[in-house]
């Protein structure tokens, strides 16, 4: 993969990150009641947003051994 494929890949997740993940209310609730590790497991785990994160990230993990 190419360097300008890969800056895109990194300027999409850094996207999603401040229009979904900053200030998320599911976050700061979970962080509060369950724990922070509860809250992160979630995220990455059952979170959409989440769900599309891991996947530009195993895009960009697949593009590095190349």
């Amino acid at each position: 993969m190419d360097k300008h494929k890969r800056l895109i890949l990194y300027s999409e997740a850094d996207k999603w990150m401040e229009d979904y993940c900053r200030g998320c209310f599911l976050h700061k609730y979970f962080s509060k009641e369950k724990g922070r590790r509860y809250a992160h497991n979630f995220c990455i785990n059952k979170c959409t947003v989440g769900e599309r994160l891991r996947k530009i990230g195993q895009e960009l993990e697949n593009s590095s051994g190349k």
